[in-house]
């Protein structure tokens, strides 16, 4: 019933989910927060906060919480939340290093540097938690994004990429939720989102940097629920996807700045590969070259071609700012 009582259990006990008021006999739980997610179990933490508190909605996700129910609807909510949570725990505490053999199609290296990125590739294959991978253009993101769905038990369903930069925002929604007929003008007959066809396998939003500040509130309620609802429906939908994020956009400094939600930050880097820049890793560039050099041999019908010391000693010497797309090109 109070706050310390509260603490005390949990840093003494094997926790997985507390469930936090803000109210408390004894102090705000928010204050709190942060002490009970770094205790030695680190639980993931429900806030119960009351209706329209605004203290209780945004601040809690932004502390570490799992997520929050508004006191009227925990009995409704509460089961759901809970499970989400637990599901969120387990697949997180199964992410080690684990003997895999590992599909990597096209993600060509020996380098440390790459290595240890596959390493992280091949831990995220055996969880479904949200993976975040950053990097800059051309370093192969789509590719270790296409990686993690085919080693993941998802690898026979749909692996769909969503291009947030080329889409405008005009469209995103409907784009990814789908709509129904007569949802806005020239919506002739309905049509399945992305999420739908993502339902069962991975969804790939690329260049997540790149998606409106509008959507961004929208989608963070679907990964917390996976519902949706399409545009102009009064029904909710429900998909079963995986989550893979790319850009190559500084999303922290986008927080600070205003233009990217750190909920939702928070909500899609539960892993995060970083793929370092190909001046990082220059010991890949000779297999590289070869791999691009026999790919075009066999495409062209010629005979597979060496190369030459000097050669690569010329490419590795150089800082290839557009990365493994440069070096192909």
């Amino acid at each position: 019933n109070t706050l310390a009582d509260g603490l005390f259990m949990a840093e003494t006990g094997d926790v997985d989910l507390v469930l936090l008021d803000v109210q408390l006999p004894d102090g705000n739980g928010l204050d709190s927060l942060p002490a009970i997610t770094q205790v030695a179990s680190k639980p993931e933490v429900i806030i119960i906060t009351g209706q329209g508190d605004p203290d209780g909605a945004e601040k809690a996700i932004l502390s570490g919480a799992w997520s929050y129910i508004e006191k009227p609807f925990v009995i409704r909510d509460l089961p759901l939340h809970m499970s989400r949570a637990l599901d969120y725990r387990r697949e997180k505490q199964r992410i080690k290093r684990v003997p895999v053999a590992l599909k990597r199609k096209k993600i060509v290296g020996d380098s440390k540097a790459l290595n240890s990125c596959l390493d992280q590739l091949a831990s995220a294959a055996t969880c479904d938690v949200n993976v975040l991978i950053t990097g800059e253009t051309g370093t192969g993101k789509e590719l270790f994004a296409k990686a993690i769905h085919e080693n993941s038990l998802r690898e026979k369903n749909s692996f769909i990429i969503v291009d947030c930069a080329a889409l405008p925002e005009n469209l995103i929604e409907s784009t990814l939720f789908g709509h129904v007929k007569g949802a806005f003008t020239g919506a002739e007959r309905s049509q399945d989102g992305l999420i739908k066809h993502a339902d069962g396998g991975t969804l790939f939003l690329d260049e997540v940097g790149e998606l409106p500040l509008s959507i961004q509130k929208t989608f963070l309620r679907v990964l917390q629920e996976r519902e949706y609802r399409p545009v102009g429906s009064k029904q909710q939908q429900k998909s079963d996807f995986r989550l893979v994020a790319a850009t190559n956009r500084d999303l922290k400094q986008m927080v600070k700045e205003g233009s990217f939600r750190e909920d939702l930050l928070f909500r899609l880097q539960a892993v995060n590969i970083h793929i370092p820049p190909l001046r990082e890793r220059v010991e890949d560039v000779r297999n590289l070259a070869s791999f691009f050099l026999g790919n075009l041999c066999e495409r062209y019908g010629r005979e597979t071609k060496g190369v030459a010391p000097d050669f690569i000693e010329v490419l590795s010497s150089y800082d290839w700012p557009g990365n493994v797309r440069e070096l192909y090109q």
